[in-house]
């Protein structure tokens, strides 16, 4: 008989499992009855070796065991050398006829979900299934804490063990029955018995290596392994379970990584083969050998990796990897609610996510299929009717002739709690090995490197770290450099902290035009500062470091710029009257069109009064706004409801939407803008209060990428500041430009005519609700000083309110009326002199209107009363129109004339509306 002598008992097939090395059976009768808890102490002859003080001899026909004293060896029966003959002669088939499934832990929580394994495993038309499970859901975690507890002598590890032991019981006992049950529950009391032992010692030791912490973590991968096979068994399927230490080879090579041997696993592959050639073969994760047979684990999301490099060994059609997702998502679903799954990701984009933080797979899980050209899909086990997203290499033409910013960029990750660390001096440029001495203090300290910047000029490197590792390195690098330091040759080695990475993923990024511009044009316009950036050669990330704080609208931002979601504009409404509530009521009608064929979503976060606001986490409800403000309403609190529309960082675009006439208000409007808020009003009182305010207000927006919008301060919604502005960008010169600006009395005008008096007039529009309720405020000209100071300041004129001389057209004596009823009773006192000037113009052949104009010749603008023609634009309206008459260089025997309904709710709200719509278009949505 060839004796076979074993380097280390524990780690051995017959030492370490208590049931065969495969079997259809799964819970055969146990092996070796015997515990590594029982090993005294290592050989001294033999490195790895271990001494029982007596040999066993190990039967394997009979399975009997016998001690003999003669020597330290443990002999085999002449049946392993058959096993080897027959392995030289095995073949073990590999290709397309495997499929490879890994199921997690989440999978294989319940018995329940183990069954829904059974059957997915069973409908899979594959001609051979190799499936990897995961131990159930939290017993990994209460294995390692058995461990703890055993060598922190916690006598509680006796009682969490029996923990262990019930829920694999309960399992069980829902899932099987009959024989199967009994062998299998068997099975699991013989290894809490060995497990116990093992403990024990551990707690008598107070210490436990890694190779037995490793052993005793297994074990949840091997039941719930054994309970999936007798499963699918029950089915009537043959199914063989693979305990993957008798066939995974791995070489550590740090504390937190091993490298699969994959020639020496290829052999034990074909060996256990030859002794189970199974077509559906269930396989344990997680958990594999060293060369010396020493039981160790693959580490972090190491069942993913088994998968890898188990359908790496049999070159698979496919590894489907199921979890509790629908797929990879083009952003954290958890900040970008529009995060949309991905149907496909090439194999480096998918190691990109990987690396910066996205739940996909660990970069090492990609590396063994990745040789073979092997496709991984994200599967969702309880969504089973989701495609999910496929990790391949991609066709060399993946898009045809198509390559957009879409095809290219494919989704964005972020890592958070870092630090930047700043290393800069004049002396650095040009001196070798300066950055060499950075990083191998930094190395030396320990520190994971996330990303580095470096000028070309050599002056600066700065590179983010884990804030909970920046201290460490900050004072490791003043060390280190001390005396450049002090020399001057380095100027500071500077810590920013609360830092965050973004970073953006997709092929060939770097050779499409655009994409880096489209990227910092989104966080431009979202107000967001960036602190480095980063962009390698390999094309397929761009990565920016910002504020912590911004990483979130950050994210949100971008992703909307690059074609994933909605653009979504927070907005808060101020002044929820007659313009503010027919605003509301405006959106609340177009909201569902307007995502549906723009994809605009406009969340109204906030609606505030005078006396009372309030404000919603997601949005207000429009199709109930008025019931809501009313019930639910709190104190207005202006700097609040500011905070709270533009803090909520769900939302990367803010806008305030003043419709109130407030002169606070508007005072507000320069800290809005700084903080990045765009606001949008028909408020005048911003655009003609004092010049040098006005002035500061449009520096700002002309400096930042915040936004202010104010079309309906003149001509409500007519387009008047757009067609001025768009003269003046195209090099037209503003020469003159007249108009009718108040609604108002535009009416009151164009029926002030024949045998009615001016005051019966103003009654008469006074009641059609055409008037301030005091009508004073229309007929004083102050609103038409404001928009003509408006056109004026927008041309180029630095005028002051006072400046404009303005006709009033309230008689003198009248302006000191306590009321406007007192007003409006006294008024047809005065009709003679209104009547005389209406005589004089209509026998003349002309009319009588009230105007505002700006001289752009003569630099200065008036608001009176002046006459025209018949024949006139001016004499051709009705109603409340407004006209607007530019004349410039291009339009000068012809001016340029703009007419429309100047006033009204209905049409001042529309031009805010249309305010909204086009900031949503320069954020990105299509215009």
């Amino acid at each position: 008989m060839r004796s076979l002598a074993i380097a280390n008992p524990c780690a051995s097939s017959a030492l370490r499992r208590s049931s065969p090395l495969c079997s259809e059976d799964p819970s055969s009768p146990p092996l070796l009855p015997i515990s590594c808890a029982l090993l005294q102490s290592r050989s001294g002859g033999k490195p790895g070796g271990w001494h029982f003080g007596g040999a066993l001899r190990i039967d394997c026909a009979s399975r009997s065991i016998r001690k003999d004293g003669s020597n330290n060896h443990i002999f085999a029966s002449i049946s392993d050398v058959l096993v080897e003959q027959s392995v030289e002669n095995a073949h073990f088939p590999r290709g397309d006829m495997w499929s490879v499934h890994k199921f997690g832990g989440t999978c294989m929580g319940t018995s329940k979900r183990i069954q829904n394994v059974a059957d997915i495993v069973l409908n899979d038309s594959s001609e051979r299934k190799l499936v990897v499970v995961s131990a159930m859901s939290k017993v990994t975690d209460m294995m390692y804490d058995l461990v703890y507890k055993a060598q922190s002598r916690d006598d509680s590890y006796v009682s969490a063990i029996d923990n262990v032991f019930e829920k694999h019981m309960l399992a069980a006992k829902d899932l099987l029955d009959g024989e199967d049950l009994a062998r299998f529950l068997s099975q699991l009391q013989f290894d809490i018995s060995n497990l116990k032992a093992m403990l024990r010692a551990i707690y008598i030791a107070g210490h436990a290596t890694e190779s037995f912490s490793d052993f005793v973590v297994g074990h949840g991968e091997l039941w719930s392994a054994q309970m999936l096979s007798y499963a699918i068994k029950k089915s009537g399927r043959p199914c063989s379970w693979m305990d993957t230490r008798d066939v995974l080879i791995v070489n550590p090579t740090s504390s937190n990584q091993v490298d699969p041997d994959y020639l020496e696993s290829e052999k034990r592959l074909e060996k256990w083969f030859a002794q189970c050639p199974a077509d559906t073969i269930i396989a344990t994760g997680f958990i594999a050998s060293t060369p010396q047979n020493i039981p160790t684990t693959l580490k972090r999301d190491g069942s993913d990796f088994s998968a890898a490099i188990l359908g790496a060994l049999v070159r698979a059609r496919q590894v489907t990897i199921w979890t509790d997702v629908n797929g990879v998502f083009s952003a954290d679903p958890r900040k970008v609610s529009e995060a949309v799954i991905l149907r496909t990701l090439s194999y480096q984009e998918a190691w990109e996510m990987s690396y910066f933080g996205a739940n996909v797979l660990h970069p090492r899980t990609i590396i063994p299929v990745m040789k073979h050209n092997i496709p991984i899909v994200i599967r969702n086990i309880f969504n089973l009717s989701a495609p999910g997203t496929m990790i391949c290499q991609p066709p060399v033409n993946e898009n045809g002739d198509k390559k957009s910013l879409e095809s290219v960029v494919k989704a964005f990750a972020t890592i958070d709690n870092l630090a930047l660390v700043n290393v800069e001096g004049s002396g650095m440029a040009g001196v070798p090995g300066t950055a060499s001495g950075i990083f191998g203090t930094v190395k030396d300290v320990g520190a994971n490197v996330i990303m580095i910047s470096q000028a070309s000029s050599e002056h600066s490197i700065c590179f983010a770290v884990p804030e909970k590792e920046v201290t460490a390195v900050s004072a490791a690098l003043q060390s280190r450099f001390r005396q450049a330091l002090d020399a001057g040759r380095l100027s500071r080695v500077e810590v920013i902290p609360d830092c965050s990475i973004l970073a953006a993923v997709g092929q060939r990024m770097a050779s499409t035009p655009g994409v880096s511009a489209t990227l910092f044009d989104a966080l431009a316009k979202a107000h967001i500062n960036v602190r480095a950036i980063a962009q390698g050669c390999s094309e397929y990330n761009i990565t920016v470091v910002l504020k912590q704080e911004d990483c979130v609208r950050a994210l949100r931002a971008v992703h909307s710029r690059f074609y994933l979601s909605k653009t979504t504009l927070a907005v808060g409404i101020i002044g929820p009257g007659l313009i503010g509530g027919t605003l509301l009521d405006q959106l609340r009608d177009q909201a569902a069109h307007l995502k549906e064929k723009f994809n605009i979503d406009l969340r109204v976060m906030g609606i505030t009064g005078l006396r009372t606001m309030v404000l919603s986490d997601i949005g207000i409800d429009l199709t109930r706004w008025r019931e809501f403000y009313k019930e639910k309403s709190e104190a207005a609190n202006l700097d609040k409801f500011a905070q709270h529309v533009h803090e909520n960082h769900f939302f990367p675009n803010t806008v305030l939407v003043d419709c109130t006439a407030d002169t606070n208000i508007a005072s507000r409007y320069y800290d809005w803008l700084r903080k990045g808020i765009h606001v949008i009003t028909p408020n005048k009182k911003a655009n003609s209060g004092p010049l040098d305010q006005y002035l500061k207000l449009r520096k700002l927006q002309r400096l930042s990428y915040t936004h202010y919008f104010y079309e309906a301060t003149v001509g409500a919604g007519l387009p008047i500041i757009s067609t001025l502005r768009g003269l003046l960008e195209t090099g037209d010169k503003i020469l003159h430009i007249e108009g009718i600006f108040s609604g108002t009395l535009s009416y009151i005008f164009n029926n002030f005519k024949g045998t009615r008096s001016f005051s019966e007039v103003v009654a008469e529009a006074k009641v059609a609700g055409y008037t301030e309720p005091d009508p004073r405020d229309d007929l004083s000209g102050t609103d038409v000083a404001r928009k003509v100071i408006i056109l004026a300041r927008e041309s180029g004129l630095k005028l002051e309110l006072s400046d404009i001389p303005v006709q009033s057209l309230v008689p003198e004596p009248l302006r000191a009326c306590s009321s406007a009823e007192e007003f409006m009773q006294k008024l047809p006192n005065f009709d003679e002199d209104r009547t005389k000037e209406l005589n004089d113009a209509e026998a003349a052949g002309e009319v009588v209107r009230y105007v505002g104009v700006v001289d752009m010749v003569n630099e200065k603008g008036m608001v009176e009363l002046r006459r025209y023609k018949r024949e006139h634009p001016f004499a051709q309206l009705s109603g409340s129109d407004n006209i607007i008459a530019f004349t410039t260089t291009r339009y000068n025997n012809q001016p340029l004339i703009v007419r429309g309904p100047g006033a009204g709710a209905e049409v001042t709200a529309g031009g805010v509306f249309s305010d909204i719509l086009r900031l949503a278009s320069y954020l990105g949505a299509p215009s």
